[in-house]
């Protein structure tokens, strides 16, 4: 009997575990985000729990899920590239890519040749803090649904704090990145942080042959460093504007074609990236792989304990490290836009 109970339940585990794993992979090809077994043990104890009660850090493979919703539901950080340093206080290395392989001679000072190339540097972060909202009858939802939740909160929020820093952000002083509008040449101040830049110059767009000379001129100013070397930045500019001003821009180059069809395309593949974050009246004008952005630490999320409460809700922070900056001072530069009248209602 004890053996025909053993086979029976073998028999039935199998077959659940086949038709489980049949229905993962239909919910995956439907688009579907499937937990992995550490995600879903992971999140099974904040559901037993009611919640995140000990400081806890997500499942790496949670982490990186959610820095991918973040570069692909935001125009602006899907072209900025977060390197994943692992650590809160961090060294981070980089090089201009023409100088990473050098010529010499067979017996020469390699040692010297590299230390030309690379930089080395000491990165502050600065830590990301956001608010994770999850009901106090958390045992009516199963991991899946937690997970869910927790990952699209943090992303929302942590999306929206990174686009306005990386634009506007006024660098460690207010412990945050150093933004795409801040010049690192002028003096810093210790309350303000990073002064912001002067326009480059503006853009009239008055002709369609103005507005190739003027777009060209933005990708000349773009394609020299800060100590005066050429750089080849072909395909790799992006201009930030605010979506007031991106009909205006749209408009003048929008077409329609043979077919009837209406297509909207920039001179020089520049590529435009509507923000809320970017002053109205201005465009910014950057290279892409130029902005060097990192984050480290993991996420960890831990219950909220002060005296703030919510109505059937329990509060939680979840918190990360992360920092940036352009390489240099010629990384972007800002061009104010014509005058419009605004659009009769």
């Amino acid at each position: 009997m004890q053996d025909a109970l053993v086979n029976s339940l073998t028999t039935q585990i199998t077959n659940q575990v086949s038709s489980n794993t049949l229905d993962q992979v239909v919910l995956s090809n439907r688009g579907s985000d499937i937990l992995t077994a550490e995600e879903t043990r992971f999140f099974n104890e904040v559901v037993k729990s009611d919640g995140f009660q000990d400081e806890l850090v997500l499942p790496e493979t949670i982490e990186e899920r959610i820095y991918d919703d973040l570069t692909s539901e935001h125009p602006l950080l899907s072209v900025i590239n977060f390197r994943n340093l692992g650590t809160i206080t961090l060294t981070a290395i980089t090089s201009e890519y023409e100088g990473a392989a050098v010529w010499g001679p067979i017996f020469g000072d390699i040692k010297g040749q590299l230390n030309t190339v690379f930089k080395q540097e000491k990165i502050a972060q600065s830590k990301l803090t956001a608010f994770v909202v999850l009901p106090k009858d958390l045992a009516k939802f199963g991991p899946k649904w937690v997970a869910a939740y927790v990952q699209t909160q943090i992303t929302e929020t942590y999306a929206v704090a990174l686009e306005n820093a990386i634009i506007n952000g006024v660098g460690p002083t207010k412990d945050q990145p150093i933004g795409l509008i801040r010049d690192l040449q002028a003096a810093v101040d210790p309350t303000t942080g990073h002064a912001k830049k002067s326009a480059t110059g503006s853009l009239t767009l008055e002709d369609p042959k103005t507005i190739i000379r003027e777009f060209a001129g933005i990708g000349k100013v773009l394609s020299t460093k800060q100590d005066g070397k050429k750089l080849n930045v072909n395909g790799k500019v992006a201009l930030i504007i605010n979506p007031a001003d991106a009909w205006d821009l749209k408009a003048d180059f929008t077409i329609q074609n043979t077919l009837g069809d209406y297509i909207t395309k920039l001179p020089f593949n520049f590529t435009l990236i509507e923000s809320e974050f970017a002053t109205e009246g201005e465009i910014i004008a950057f290279v892409k792989d130029r902005y060097d952005a990192y984050r480290g630490g993991g996420v960890e999320v831990s219950e909220y304990k002060e005296t703030l409460a919510m109505e059937d809700c329990n509060l939680h922070i979840a918190k990360t490290f992360a920092f940036g900056k352009p390489r240099d001072n010629k990384v972007a530069a800002i061009y104010t836009l014509p005058a419009t009248e605004p659009a009769e209602v």
